[in-house]
This record gives structure tokens, sequence and C-alpha cells, in this order.
């Protein structure tokens, strides 16, 4: 087994949660959950079998094991890691990641959150449960960068930073200097995974987000622009109507009557 499928839609649950010493007494463990998936953040080297798969174990490495698989453990010497019991639950999208992976310098944020949840657990299952979460999210993530079909990391990273500064100046050049590549290698991959421009997905986002606060906030149109990046309210009027085809105004103004609209319909459901 060198693949698992995740289905991360809803929040584990989870049983327990703790550090592992091991390597002590016995230099080779054998068990299985018959219920329960695994999940190690390692700090040792040594090696996990599963069937005829075999994975060596390195420091900053992130190990999951699905229910009832019998899994073996080879240590070299007293040997920690952090350890997950959980429960996924079923629904929502398949997510295939490797049951091994170098989480590399994410290993230092995965294992903060899972030393949260290793805290957090005996007072509060839930905010456990959260944390380890966060954490199945980031491990899914962690081969998007690799093989067919993935996300390219530095366009990943290039849209993190994007949203990070959607209301402040943003230029191609900023861009690609944040990511550390060049301007022409950021146009020539951005363009390749995302089928835009970077120019023109930056403008897409700050459109999405106008809209966003022109249908779910109070904030005033020229506040909206603003907090968008674009300064100028003509230039924002003007960008609203070519990329969501109408004025600001008139975005908001349908969207209060749709919203009337609801509340007259749920109220004639509630009379009948």
């Amino acid at each position: 087994m060198k693949l698992v499928t995740l289905r991360l839609e809803e929040p584990p649950t989870v049983v327990d949660a703790g550090v592992g010493v091991h390597g002590v007494s016995t230099a080779h463990d054998v068990f299985r959950l018959p219920d329960l998936w695994q999940l190690h953040l390692y700090n040792y080297a040594g090696e996990l079998s599963l069937g005829q798969s075999v994975h060596a174990i390195r420091p900053g490495h992130v190990s999951l094991v699905p229910p009832n698989t019998e899994v073996h453990f080879h240590y070299r010497g007293r040997s920690e890691h952090f350890y997950v019991h959980l429960r996924l639950h079923d629904g929502g999208t398949a997510r295939v990641v490797p049951v091994m992976q170098d989480a590399a310098a994410k290993s230092t944020r995965l294992a903060d959150l899972l030393r949260h949840a290793v805290t957090a657990m005996p007072a509060s299952p839930s905010r456990a449960s959260a944390e380890v979460w966060a954490a199945l999210w980031r491990i899914a993530e962690l081969s998007r960068s690799d093989g067919a079909g993935r996300h390219h990391p530095f366009v990943a990273a290039a849209q993190g930073y994007i949203e990070e500064h959607l209301a402040g100046p943003l230029s191609v050049p900023d861009v690609a200097r944040a990511v550390g590549i060049s301007h022409t290698h950021l146009t020539r991959v951005f363009r390749a995974e995302t089928g835009l421009t970077v120019v023109s997905y930056v403008r897409r986002r700050r459109l999405q987000r106008a809209r966003h606060l022109l249908l779910s906030s109070t904030l005033s149109i020229t506040a909206i622009a603003g907090a968008v990046g674009i300064t100028d309210l003509h230039a924002f009027n003007k960008a609203c109507r070519r990329e969501l085809g109408a004025s600001p105004r008139h975005i908001r103004a349908a969207g209060h009557e749709r919203a009337g609209d609801e509340v007259l319909a749920t109220s004639g459901e509630v009379i009948s």
C-alpha cells in the first residue's frame, strides 16, 4: 500500500492523541487498529511496513494508515512521534495521498497543530478534532506539487501571496519576487496551470471579493473598492461592469431584492 484515500469535507473524530515513545524495550512493533485511522508525525529514523509496501521513516515525515491495516514499525533505538487515532467520515471529494510523505519545512507547522491537539484532547476533544482537521488538510496538500495534474508549487505560492495582498498594489514582478522566481517563469507556469495571466487572475479575485462584500456587507462602495485594491471609484465601477456585468449599486440592489424574495417565500411557507 502506497496511497490512501481521504475525505475531509467533515471534521474527523479524534479518539486519542499523544506522543508515542517506542524502541526502548523492543525494536519491532506489530499491530493494527480495526476501526481507526493512524496519523503519525515522526522525529526519528526507522521503517514502516504495510504488507509488501516498505516506507522509510525520517524526521519530519508524516504517515496516514487506514483502518484495519497491519503495520510493522522498525526502530533504531528510542523513537518519539506524535500520533493521532481518528475516524474519518464518508462523503465529499476523495483525495488520494501517499501513505508516507516528507513534510519538509511544513513539518514545524504540523507539529504545532498536533501538539495543540494533544494538549486539548483531555478537556476538549472537539478542539483536538479541529486541530487535527487542519493538519489533515495540510497533509493532503503536501503532494500537490508533484506529478501530473498537481498544482505547481510556485503557482500555489503566488496565489497565496495574491490573496494576502489583494487590498494593496500588486504587480507581476512583485508576485514573482515574493515567490522567488523570475517574472518570465511565473508568467509561463501560471498560465499553464490556471489558463489565466497573473494580471487576469488578480482582477478576477478582486472582483469576486468585491461581489461578496457588495452582497454580504454594509460597507460603502468606496470602502469596498479600497478593500479590493481598486482605489479609483471610476475604475472600480468600470471593472464591475466588465467582470460582473453590472455596476456596484445594481449588484447590491439585486442582492437585496433576491433576499427579500426569499424572505417572502419562506414566510409564505410558514403561513401555509
